[in-house]
C-alpha cells in the first residue's frame, strides 16, 4: 500500500526523469499505439491467409512481427519472468477493446462503450505501470485515508501525449 508521501516521493523521480529528458512519455505513448496497431495487422494477416489460402499473407505476419517485436524492445529492453508477453498482450486487449467500444458507440450503446472503453483505459494503465515499474501491479489501489491513488491516477498524471 502506498501513502500519499511515498506517491508524492514517486511523482518527484518521474519529473526529475523527465526533466532531464531521460524519459519522453510522449513519444512512448505514440510507440506503444503503433505497436498495439502492428499487434491487430498479425491478427489480419494471420485471419486474411487463412480465408482466402495465401500462404504470401503469412510471410507479412511474419515481417509485421519482426516489426512489433523490434519496436517493443525499445519499450521493455528489460524484462523479468514474462513481462515482454504480459506487456503485449495488455496493449493488444487495449486496441481491441477501443475497438469494440467504438463499435458499440456507432450502435447506440453508450453504456456498454463506457464499460469497454474504461476496461481499455484500465489495461492500458496496467502497460504503463508494468514499462515504468511504477508500483506492485498486483495493487488495485494505493494511498491511505481520503486520498487513494489508483494505477489509473498515477498513469494519467505521467502520461500525455499533448505534453511535449
Amino acid at each position: 500500500m502506498y501513502t500519499n508521501e511515498s506517491f508524492k516521493k514517486l511523482m518527484d523521480k518521474v519529473a526529475i526523469a523527465k526533466s532531464s529528458g531521460s524519459v519522453d512519455l510522449s513519444t512512448e505513448e505514440d510507440l506503444s499505439i503503433a505497436i498495439m496497431n502492428l499487434v491487430a495487422l498479425e491478427e489480419h494477416f494471420f485471419f486474411t491467409g487463412k480465408k482466402t489460402g495465401k500462404d504470401e499473407y503469412f510471410d507479412f505476419l511474419g515481417e509485421v512481427r519482426e516489426m512489433r517485436k523490434t519496436l517493443l524492445a525499445k519499450m521493455m529492453p528489460h524484462n523479468e519472468g514474462e513481462t515482454w508477453c504480459i506487456s503485449k498482450h495488455l496493449l493488444s486487449t487495449t486496441m481491441r477493446l477501443i475497438e469494440v467500444g467504438t463499435k458499440r458507440g456507432h450502435e447506440g450503446r453508450k453504456d456498454e462503450m463506457k464499460e469497454a472503453f474504461d476496461y481499455a483505459y484500465r489495461t492500458y494503465s496496467l502497460f504503463w505501470a508494468l514499462r515504468l515499474k511504477l508500483i506492485d501491479t498486483r495493487s488495485i489501489e494505493v494511498g491511505a485515508g481520503k486520498e487513494k491513488w489508483t494505477v489509473d491516477d498515477i498513469v494519467t498524471k505521467l502520461v500525455d501525449c499533448c505534453n511535449e
